[in-house]
């Protein structure tokens, strides 16, 4: 446990910066009931763990959620992910040498972005499944899976926890964004929207996904929010469509069943267009080389022993339920809607449900 004075600085460290941010930017909610804290480094290694904080800091120290038994589909443990991790943090399982094959790390002023492959049914998640995709709401509000929470500190030097971000992953690849920032046109919840599961890595989070046995990091440009397709311009302001997953479903009101359909049979074919990338630099490989056995299963405490070694692993993501993605990449998707990946790209109204496109409402089209 940390001293109280440490928890203290953390916290006014945190109350301090918040000032600065836009509203929506800085987690307001606690830290999970198995989370440390803080994100810390060096903690214990425990394989057993069942520990949700999730930190994006480096091409060699960064976590994923996967599942805490092995060969699980990731839409049935969406709930209850656990924290990977490449290197000893967080309380968390340690991801094992050799189990990322590439990624590509990419930092820009609206949000951090993680993308990389791996053999992932090493942190438990069943070989074949194109997997689904996390993030802090979920089903029922309380996030997927519940308590977790997710730190960066690579846009202030301190690690912070954001209110958004959205993880895809499958059995071989991933992709992380923390949204860090916003402005009057893209809220953090934009930048980070959550409703998109069937569209896979390349359209929600567009990049080079060419990086399969590369290790890099970046700086880059800024994609539009998922789905948001610039449209015109009007007094130097651009103006934007967007689109809603199509998914049918049923409510009831004052006791009768009333059916619902949101979106049209329209797809996109992908995201308007892939931001470009400087600065990167590149190592040969990322290892921890700490003595790990992949794909345990959940348990006691007993396995704990003590952190030696430096650094981690990676992957590129995806999700879902057989899409297909851009330019020939494999994609995945949760697929937790009813009905096929079916999609609408409208300027009016695009959805029931409370999903209407309102085409510009301060210069911006908005879902509400």
């Amino acid at each position: 446990m940390l001293p109280l004075i440490l928890l203290a600085a953390a916290a006014g460290a945190q109350a301090q910066s918040s000032a600065t941010y836009p509203a929506g930017v800085l987690a307001s909610g606690t830290m999970g009931t198995m989370n440390p804290p803080s994100a810390t480094l060096g903690t214990s290694i425990n394989q057993t763990s069942g520990s949700r904080l999730v930190s994006i800091n480096a091409i060699d120290d960064f976590c994923l959620f996967g599942p805490p038994d092995p060969n699980t589909v990731i839409g049935d443990s969406e709930a209850y992910e656990v924290a990977w991790c490449t290197k000893a943090r967080n309380n968390a399982r340690v991801i094992p040498d050799g189990v990322i094959t590439g990624v590509s790390l990419l930092k820009t002023d609206m949000y951090v972005q993680l993308m990389g492959y791996g053999d992932l049914t090493q942190i438990n998640i069943a070989a074949g499944d194109y997997g689904g995709e996390l993030d802090p709401h979920g089903a029922t509000g309380d996030g997927n899976p519940v308590g977790g929470n997710v730190t960066t500190n690579m846009t202030t030097g301190t690690d912070t926890s954001y209110q958004e971000w959205m993880m895809y992953v499958s059995y071989e690849q991933f992709c992380f964004r923390i949204c860090t920032n916003a402005n009057s046109t893209y809220s953090s919840e934009y930048m980070c929207w959550h409703e998109l599961d069937e569209m896979g890595c390349q359209f929600v989070m567009p990049g080079n996904y060419d990086i399969n046995g590369t290790f890099e990091s970046c700086d880059a440009d800024v994609a539009y929010p998922p789905g948001w397709y610039p449209t015109s311009t009007s007094d130097g302001t651009t103006l934007f469509s967007t689109f809603a997953q199509f998914y049918e479903g049923v409510y009831t009101s004052d006791g009768t069943p009333v059916s619902y359909t949101v979106g049209t049979t329209v797809t996109p074919e992908s995201a308007y267009f892939t931001p470009s990338s400087s600065n990167c630099q590149t190592v040969s490989t990322i290892a921890n080389g700490i003595d790990v056995v992949a794909g345990s299963s959940t348990g006691s405490d007993a396995g704990a022993i003590d952190a030696t070694g430096s650094s981690g692993s990676s992957g590129t993501g995806s999700s879902g339920s057989g899409t297909t993605a851009a330019s020939g990449e494999s994609s995945t998707s949760s697929g937790s809607n009813s009905g096929s990946a079916r999609f609408a790209l409208d300027s009016g109204v695009v959805g029931a449900a409370g999903a209407i496109l309102v085409a510009a409402l301060g210069g911006v089209a908005v879902l509400l």
